[in-house]
Parts: structure tokens; C-alpha cells; sequence
């Protein structure tokens, strides 16, 4: 059933919209059928400003992505980002009536369902409910409780909330474009299902996702999702810092940053100059290439402050082993790893989603820019929490089981039913030779 499953994942992003349509293959990967993209224009740090022009680049994006991968598109798995993504920590406690029995999956459900009626403050809506550590009988530590025996089962919940406008917006957007939302995910969490392996987790990463508009952080440790946070800068504001800075127009500047910008002014050559043309009737203005790098670093040198000061902030800076994991767009800066090593003293990589790739249709896909729609469409197969997979998989195995079970003891019952039917013919027939 998976194999015939099809995913379609939409980025409503700040510089574009894109639509990916994938599905499993034999060998359990992701393989691409479609993509389409669209210029987004209604969008400013992650929130819907402007829907009618949303709605346009959505179905432009989506009819795109439709007409390449030859399937009618009607339901997605929609991102969601923005300054008003909050976080928080909640904890919940249930107590068991059936001492004797294990803990089940229903258990732990009742005590995630417990924390999405927790009041919120007004205009807020939970999005995600993350259990953290369990604790059985007092007994702290636990990460899975299911098969053991307790009475009083609690647990921290990392509870990811979003503004109720900015989801309104986003639903307004998807279902005037004709569309039905399926799941709505945290992009930073989309983006680390596709660019972290499942070592790096449990190693502890952190994943910095730098978008157009937003640059969102997810930490991972022991598998689980320790904190995430969105942070309201990204690519574009630093194409202003360059527009305004070298006095120059905006598609000039964002030219500039993606053909000749770096993160490090000093590995710029201080002799090398671009000309690029000047406006009516006016020459061609020069531009160095160290002073362009020079307003790069200072506002990347910004955000990865702000990243570190997230790290620092979660707890868990000194239980990263896996360092930092940079994706997105933004990530395609040239020595933008290198500034981040030097910054937080950590090891750095670039991300790219083709942890859990097959082979696609469109070679596009691997770079960074596409690693949260990437992540929209594996999470229609997978959930973020491992866990949540090893439940998932142990149910559908109990009821293949079952099934199985059933049959046996339906054929063993027939087979029973036959030897006995043919004794009472054997008994009758000697009965009358008897005679």
C-alpha cells in the first residue's frame, strides 16, 4: 500500500511556492514524479500578507507540479512558519485504572491528547505535541513506556504553537486554490526529515534552516526534538542590506549575492570589481566584490548570534555531537559553513535532502532550497518522532497477525469439522454392513 501511496507536498515560502508529488519506491526511498514552483509575492517572513496573489502562485506552482507528474492534485501536507511559531514545555500525568496490564499506545495517545486541551493564550493554536522523556511510577528517564507496567505514566511535551490568524490565512489560501490540507508541519521540522540521518538525531544536531524570510532552528537529541525556534531573518534581508548599501536595484542586489556574494570579506579578492549597468542615461556603476562580502558577513555574522544564543538557550549546546546542520536556500552562500564554525565553535555541514532520495525526474530537488517541500512529502510517509514509526509498524504487523491467526483457526475448526463428518459416515457405513 505504501508503494501506491502519493504525497504531495506545498512550501508556501517567502521568495517562492513550491509543489513536490513523490512517492515510495521498492526500495522504500522517495522518488519524485513532479515539481512545480512559483514566484511568491503575498508572502513576508513566513505569513500570508496577500492572498489573492498567494492563491495565484499557489495554483500556478501546483498545476506545474500536476502537469509534469500526470496526477490531479486535491490534497497536500502544507508548511508553516513565521515569527509567531512559539514553543514551550508542558507537563502531563495520567493515572492507569488496569494496574496488572502493560502501558499501551492508547495510554500514551490519552496523555498527548490531554496536553492539546491545555488552555493556550488567545489567538494561538498548538500545532505539534512532542513528547520528550517519559516517567513510570516516578521512575524519570524513559523514552519509551510502552510493554512496561505502571500506574501513574507522565511526560514533558514540547508544544509548538502558531498564531490562529496565520493558520486561517494559510487554510483560506490552500482552499480557494482548490485544494484540502492533509497535515500541517513546522518547516524547520519538514526540513530535518529530509537533510539529517537517523545518527546525527540521536547524536544531537542542530538543524538551521535559512530561508527567504525566516531562518528556523529544530535541535535534535536522542532522537527526540528538543526545541525549535524561528528566527525572522533570512536571505532577504541581507538582498537589502546590498540594495541599500551598494545603492543599487533589487534584482541587482540578489544577482550579486547569488553569483558573487561570500560570508567571509576576506576570502574576497579586495582587486576584483564588477560593473553592472546604471540606470537611464547614466554609466555603468562598479561594484567591489569585498565590499559586497563585507555586508554579507556582517548580517550573517548577525543571524548565527541569534542561532547560537537558540543553542545556548535549549540546553543542549554541549550535547551536539553532531554539530550543525545548515539547509535552505541561504546555505548556498559561498563560506557560509566556515563562518559558522568559526562563530559557534561547532562542526558544520551542508544539508542536502537526499538522505532519503531515490531517483527523481527532476535533478533540481537536491539542492538545499528544496529541502522543506522535500520533508512535506516524506512526512506523509513517516512521522518526525521515531517512536511514533515503531507504533505504527508494531499495529500493522499485530493485525497482519491476527488475520493470520484467524485464518488458522477458521481452517484448523474446518478440517476438524470434515475428519469428524467422515468418521460418522465410516460409523454409518459399517452399521449397515453389519446388518
Amino acid at each position: 500500500m505504501q508503494n501506491d501511496k502519493i504525497v504531495v507536498g506545498l512550501d508556501i515560502g517567502t521568495t517562492k511556492i513550491c509543489a513536490i508529488v513523490g512517492t515510495k519506491n521498492e526500495y522504500g526511498k522517495l522518488e519524485v514524479l513532479g515539481m512545480g514552483k512559483a514566484v511568491s509575492d503575498g508572502v513576508i517572513r513566513g505569513i500570508v500578507t496577500n492572498i489573492d496573489k498567494t492563491i495565484m502562485a499557489i495554483e500556478k506552482a501546483i498545476a506545474e507540479a500536476s502537469e509534469q507528474s500526470g496526477i490531479e492534485i486535491n490534497v497536500v501536507n502544507v508548511g508553516i512558519a513565521g515569527q509567531h511559531i512559539k514553543s514551550s514545555i508542558h507537563h502531563g500525568s495520567i493515572t492507569r485504572d488496569r494496574v496488572d496490564d502493560e502501558i499501551t499506545v492508547e495510554d500514551i495517545n490519552r496523555l498527548s491528547n490531554d496536553i492539546h486541551k491545555i488552555v493556550m493564550p488567545p489567538g494561538c493554536e498548538i500545532i505539534h505535541v512532542m513528547p520528550q522523556d517519559y516517567i513510570v511510577d516516578y521512575e524519570d528517564g524513559i523514552k519509551d513506556p510502552v510493554g512496561m507496567s505502571g500506574v501513574k505514566l507522565e511526560a514533558d511535551f514540547h508544544v509548538i504553537t502558531a498564531q490562529t490568524n496565520a493558520i486561517r490565512n494559510i487554510n483560506k489560501c490552500v482552499k480557494r486554490g482548490g485544494l484540502e490540507i492533509d497535515d500541517l508541519i513546522l518547516e524547520p521540522l519538514a526540513s530535518s526529515m529530509s537533510v539529517l540521518s537517523d545518527e546525527e538525531k540521536e547524536a544531537g544536531v542542530c538543524l538551521v534552516d535559512i530561508g527567504g524570510g525566516t531562518t528556523d532552528v529544530a535541535i535534535f537529541h536522542d532522537s527526540i526534538i528538543r526545541h525549535t525556534a524561528v528566527i525572522p531573518f533570512g536571505g532577504n534581508i541581507i538582498t537589502t542590506d546590498i540594495k541599500e548599501g551598494l545603492k543599487v536595484m533589487q534584482n541587482q542586489a540578489e544577482l550579486l549575492k547569488t553569483k558573487f556574494g561570500k560570508a567571509i570579506a576576506e576570502e574576497a579578492n579586495p582587486n576584483e570589481i564588477v560593473s553592472i549597468p546604471g540606470l537611464r542615461n547614466r554609466p555603468p556603476k562598479e561594484i567591489s566584490i569585498r565590499n559586497l562580502a563585507h555586508i554579507i558577513e556582517a548580517r550573517m555574522e548577525e543571524i548565527i548570534e541569534l542561532v547560537h544564543a537558540e543553542i545556548i538557550t535549549s540546553g543542549y549546546a554541549s550535547k551536539l555531537a553532531g554539530g550543525i546542520v545548515i539547509t535552505g536556500g541561504g546555505s548556498q552562500l559561498a563560506y557560509i559553513k566556515q563562518l559558522f564554525e568559526y562563530m559557534t565553535g561547532m562542526d558544520a555541514r551542508i544539508g542536502y535532502p537526499n538522505e532519503h532520495l531515490g531517483k527523481s525526474k527532476v535533478e533540481a530537488i537536491k539542492s538545499p532550497m528544496y529541502a522543506t517541500t522535500v520533508g512535506l512529502v516524506l512526512s506523509g510517509f513517516r512521522a518526525i518522532d521515531e517512536r511514533e514509526n515503531r507504533y505504527m509498524e508494531n499495529q500493522a504487523n499485530s493485525n497482519g497477525k491476527r488475520v493470520e491467526k484467524g485464518s488458522k483457526k477458521g481452517s484448523e475448526f474446518f478440517s476438524k469439522l470434515i475428519d469428524r463428518t467422515k468418521g460418522l459416515l465410516m460409523d454409518d457405513f459399517h452399521d449397515k454392513n453389519e446388518y
